[in-house]
């Protein structure tokens, strides 16, 4: 596995007390009298990734200098949220890598993926209930709502080489950058933060996970398998019209445009080197690149009237680094 780049180092070492309590919530939290339960929950939990969901929830909390613990529970419960997604997600994928290593379905099987998907929806709801706040209960439940909706529209998009850049940034907005959301709303909500901040709070996670995912599009044509954790092409072989290939079907040659279509409706791979090169040499993925920049820049602009502390620089950097990295 490769090192993180300092800067996200230097990102997670602000809260590093916070991290390791979440992780002992994680931990407690994850326990079922049901061995295949605890296996699978284990084995996803333990391959690590960035964790950003959670760190949002501790940043912007500390940077309304919160003083109580309910952050970490709100943490675990988003860590929860999102896993949970990813093991659908990969059923419905068809992914057999993610973060390096196999996915729960390659090793488990898809049933026992999506059944333990459940438990951790149902058992992030359980802690929800527990903190006896409807407000959190209600950014909770519309967060995982509106991702659901998202999942259905990209499956609906699958294969369809018509999509366009808006109804495309709707699934983004609706997949990745909702949880991002919650999360950073959550994390000002609890630190008693008034309605003004948690709206900017609102805006930089949507925003932040807004280039993130824009990013993840480039690194799936640039990036190293072993620095991005999952096949590269995996977004061509699954017939998902992503920015650049959106962009390349908008702005391509003909040939091109007839090539893109053909391995969206197909899902066939065969031709991704010459995609990869199309997609280069059109710009497409400068292009998508720009438009994460975007996206950061409005996350950072957000939380401009944010008091100043070493919780606000982390998240300035955490917008910088959603652009930078290469994994």
């Amino acid at each position: 596995m490769s090192t993180q780049p300092a800067s996200q180092n230097n990102i997670i070492s602000t809260i590093a007390a916070d991290m390791d309590a979440v992780n002992g919530v994680i931990r407690q939290r994850l326990h079922s009298e049901v061995a295949l339960v605890n296996q699978i929950a284990e084995y996803i939990i333990s391959a690590g990734g960035k964790r950003i969901r959670p760190v949002l929830v501790l940043l912007v909390a500390n940077a309304y200098a919160y003083k109580g613990t309910a952050h970490h529970e709100l943490a675990a419960v988003v860590e929860f949220i999102h896993t949970a997604t990813l093991l659908h997600d990969d059923v419905v994928d068809e992914s057999s890598l993610r973060r390096g290593r196999a996915t729960a379905n390659a090793l488990f099987g898809n049933a026992a993926s999506v059944l333990v998907g459940d438990f951790l929806y149902s058992r992030a709801f359980q802690m929800m209930v527990s903190l006896d706040n409807m407000r959190i209960m209600s950014i909770l439940s519309d967060a995982t709502n509106v991702i659901a909706e998202g999942e259905v529209l990209q499956l609906l998009n699958m294969h369809d080489p018509d999509v366009s850049q808006d109804s495309y940034l709707q699934v983004i907005r609706s997949k990745t950058a909702k949880l991002f959301e919650a999360a950073a709303e959550l994390g000002a909500l609890v630190a008693g933060a008034n309605d003004e901040q948690i709206a900017a709070a609102s805006e930089y996670g949507r925003s932040l996970g807004t280039a993130f995912q824009l990013i993840d599009d480039v690194l799936d044509y640039v990036g190293d398998a072993s620095e991005i954790g999952k096949n590269v092409g995996d977004d061509l072989r699954e017939g998902k019209p992503t920015m650049p290939l959106i962009y390349l079907m908008e702005h391509g040659t003909e040939e091109q445009r007839q090539l893109v279509r053909s391995c969206i409706e197909t899902g066939d791979e065969q031709h991704f080197d010459t995609i990869l090169a199309a997609i280069t040499t059109s710009g497409a993925l400068d292009y998508t690149r720009r438009e994460a920049q975007v996206a950061a820049q409005r996350a950072i602009d957000a939380i401009a009237a944010m008091p100043d502390s070493r919780y606000k620089d982390s998240l300035l950097q955490l917008a910088r680094f959603a652009v930078d990295r290469n994994h």
